[in-house]
C-alpha cells in the first residue's frame, strides 16, 4: 500500500470485482425474469439501479488507474465471482444468498481499513473513490437482504436458517472476520445470518 505499484495492484483488482459486479446485477435480472418467479417489477428495478452504480464504481476506478500511469487489463484477474455466479445459476435463493450477501457484505467488511490506509498514505483520490463505494455497497447489501427475506417470508421459513443451509451448499469454506457488523445491521443482514457460519465460531 505504501508503493505506487502496490496501490495500482489494489485498485486493479478492485476495478475487475466492479466491472464483474454489473454483469452479476444484469444476470440476476435476465435469469430470473421468467413469471414462475413471480418477482415484482421493483426487483427488477433495484437490480438495474444497482448494475448502474457498479457501473459507476468502475469507470471512477478506471480513471483513477488511467491518472497514475495504467489501464484495467495490465494485470490479471480471478474468476472466483463467475464462479459464484455459475454455481447459484438454478436458485434465485442461493444467488441472493451468495452473491450479495456474502460477496458484497465482504466490501463493508474491508473498506473501513482501506479507508485508514489510503489516509496513511495520503492517497485522497483514491480514498473519495472507496467511499462512494462503501456508501453504494451498502445500498446493494440491503437489496439483496430485502429480496432474499421476501423470498423466505413468501414460503414461510426463517430467512437466517435458510442463508445458512445455502451458504453451507453453495459456497466454500467459512466466512472470516472481522466483520462491519454495524454497516450490515444497516443493510438488513444482522449477525443471527452470519455469525454461526463463521471461522472465528462465533
Amino acid at each position: 500500500m505504501r508503493s505506487e505499484k502496490g496501490r495500482f495492484a489494489l485498485l486493479h483488482a478492485i476495478a475487475h470485482i466492479e466491472l464483474n459486479a454489473i454483469d452479476l446485477a444484469l444476470d440476476v435480472v435476465a435469469r430470473f425474469c421468467d413469471p414462475k418467479h413471480q418477482m415484482p417489477r421493483s426487483f427488477y428495478d433495484g437490480w438495474m439501479r444497482v448494475a448502474l452504480e457498479e457501473a459507476k464504481h468502475f469507470s471512477l476506478l478506471r480513471e483513477r488507474l488511467a491518472q497514475i500511469g495504467g489501464a484495467y487489463g495490465d494485470l490479471d484477474a480471478h474468476d472466483g465471482l463467475w464462479e459464484a455466479a455459475q454455481e447459484t445459476g438454478h436458485s434465485l435463493d442461493a444467488r441472493l444468498a451468495v452473491v450479495p450477501l456474502i460477496l458484497e457484505a465482504r466490501g463493508l467488511d474491508i473498506t473501513p481499513s482501506l479507508l485508514r490506509q489510503m489516509d496513511e498514505v495520503g492517497d485522497h483520490d483514491s480514498r473519495r473513490i472507496f467511499e462512494i463505494i462503501y456508501r453504494d455497497e451498502e445500498g446493494h447489501v440491503a437489496v439483496g437482504a430485502k429480496w432474499f427475506r421476501f423470498l423466505c417470508l413468501r414460503r414461510g421459513i426463517s430467512p437466517s436458517h435458510e442463508f445458512q443451509r445455502l451458504v453451507r451448499l453453495h459456497f466454500r469454506g467459512p466466512l472470516k472476520p472481522p466483520f462491519n457488523d454495524l454497516a450490515r445491521a444497516r443493510a438488513g443482514l444482522t449477525p443471527g445470518f452470519y455469525r454461526a457460519l463463521s471461522s472465528a465460531g462465533t
